[in-house]
């Protein structure tokens, strides 16, 4: 890419300008690139080139210095450390004892999670559970549609009735509901 850029300005030449706000200071000079000189007849499109190069090249010049020079974002110290808790704990003696223990309550564990999940008991709170989720949904509804109604938006509103009607279908919303 460097290169590209570089045979793009291959065509100008460094020229040194002194800039000053007071009479000609010699110690405030920069570096400006110009054309070299062009081949025209009209001294106008040479000086309109120029003042066009002056106002694109700058900026153009600067663009491509940042853009080349940035440098990738840093995350810190630690980026990349996956943590102390992958790190695998020390080996612990194993004790035939405990192991059997161990062994004994899973299996028992196990017996006890598959005859609770049979159990009548628990089918009846699962299927009431079931039925509660559907009426408070309904009950969760009705109390959006009454509050909608009484705002005039949403799909219970009232906003086009006369405040009579209203009144009188918001009470029958509100009697449906059972407020």
């Amino acid at each position: 890419m460097p290169t590209m850029v570089f045979s793009a300005f291959s065509s100008f030449s460094s020229t040194n300008f002194t800039v000053s706000e007071k009479p000609i200071n010699h110690q405030n000079k920069i570096k400006i690139l110009c054309c070299k000189k062009l081949k025209t007849s009209s001294f106008s499109s040479s000086l309109q080139f120029h003042i066009v190069l002056q106002k694109s090249v700058l900026p153009l010049a600067a663009s491509l210095t940042l853009l080349l020079s940035v440098n990738p974002a840093k995350a810190g110290l630690l980026s990349g450390f996956s943590g102390i808790e992958s790190v695998p704990g020390p080996q612990l003696p194993q004790i035939d004892f405990l192991n059997r223990l161990n062994e004994e309550n899973q299996k028992k564990y196990a017996e006890n999670d598959a005859r609770f999940k049979s159990s009548p008991l628990l089918k009846e709170l699962l299927e009431r559970s079931k039925l509660n989720k559907e009426k408070n949904w309904q009950k969760i509804q009705e109390k959006y549609c009454i509050r909608g109604a009484e705002w005039g938006v949403g799909d219970c509103s009232a906003e086009g009735m006369s405040a009579e009607d209203r009144e009188n279908f918001i009470a029958m919303l509100k009697k449906n509901a059972g407020e």
